[in-house]
């Protein structure tokens, strides 16, 4: 795995994260950045409820990954290393 690429980038996601932590906080999870890759994809884990939420795709797609695109453009992709599928 590839360290974090770029520190200001990396505050910049942490920020976007930080919009929307009281929401994933209220539910009992969070977030963490893994790695940020020389391709301009965040790596996450979801943490505490969240890395076992059934709902965790539609949360990293329309609440994580839409607040880190919104304020850091030049990232092109969210993924999450340990999200559970909708069944």
């Amino acid at each position: 795995m590839n360290t974090l690429v770029n520190t200001d980038l990396t505050d910049k996601v942490e920020k976007a994260l930080d919009t929307i932590r009281p929401y994933l906080e209220a539910d009992g999870g969070n977030v963490k950045i893994l790695e940020i890759t020389e391709e301009k994809v965040v790596k996450l884990e979801l943490l505490g409820a969240c890395g076992s939420c059934r709902m965790s795709t539609m949360t990293l797609k329309a609440g994580v990954e839409e607040a880190i695109i919104k304020a850091v453009p030049e990232i092109r992709g969210v993924e999450a290393i340990n999200i559970t599928p909708l069944n």
